[in-house]
């Protein structure tokens, strides 16, 4: 798939004549997804970020780290943190920002380390494309987690998008999504959002336990699996 969002932190990192992100969907018109959201600083990270990172512990691994924001304010504090994306752009960028480690790879097929947490912020836990998906991604997890590591993520229920009326047919958090970037199109691909009560179906099914550890108003949160 063309790198399309890597194409566009570089641009921006570069500051070489950036054009706009758009995301395609299915249930709507398309809309732009800002840059800059993969830059911000620490101050600028909502409550729930800032959650995540206070809950870390041990050696990090940043799973779809963008342009490294997380890893950065991580090793500010002292972690010893490992970024994974699978963009080259975007892991050339972590590198140039400072991120000390940052690795170009499939997350689903990344072996031979184990670390206390495994975080995937800004909705990184979707990568998992749908519910088969994310049984298959925490067994994986199993195999890069140290003795008594957590994983923890962020992710919402997006039921509101169907206006009351769900599909009758599959997982209504299963969204097809398509990027566009200076008429660059990648392939359509599904991103996963899992409500709280099919997350802890899912975990439990696979041995993991759930705890919530934050929630706001539009039904985002933030969650803790660990092994049972």
């Amino acid at each position: 798939m063309k790198d399309v969002l890597g194409q566009a932190i570089s641009d921006y990192h570069k500051q070489q004549m950036p054009g706009k992100l758009w995301i395609h969907n299915r249930y709507g018109p398309k809309e732009p997804m800002p840059v800059e959201a993969y830059f911000r600083a620490e101050e600028d990270m909502p409550d729930l970020e800032w959650s995540a990172l206070n809950e870390c512990r041990g050696k990090v691994l940043d799973i779809g780290a963008g342009a490294g924001s997380h890893a950065i304010e991580l090793q500010e504090r002292g972690y010893e943190v490992t970024a994974l994306d699978i963009s080259p752009l975007a892991v050339e960028v972590m590198r140039q920002r400072g991120v000390k480690e940052a690795l170009t790879a499939d997350v689903f097929t990344f072996t031979g380390q184990r670390f206390d947490t495994l975080l995937l912020l800004m909705n990184g836990i979707g990568l998992a494309g749908d519910l088969a998906g994310l049984t298959k991604l925490l067994q994986h997890f199993k195999t890069l987690l140290a003795v008594g590591g957590q994983i923890l993520f962020d992710s919402s229920d997006v039921a509101y998008l169907y206006e009351g009326k769900l599909p009758e047919s599959g997982y209504y958090g299963q969204i097809a999504y398509q990027y566009e970037y200076k008429e660059q199109k990648t392939d359509w691909f599904n991103w996963l959002y899992v409500d709280m009560n099919t997350l802890n179906d899912v975990a439990t099914l696979a041995g993991f336990e759930v705890e919530i550890l934050y929630e706001d108003e539009f039904a985002q949160y933030l969650a803790r699996l660990t092994q049972l």
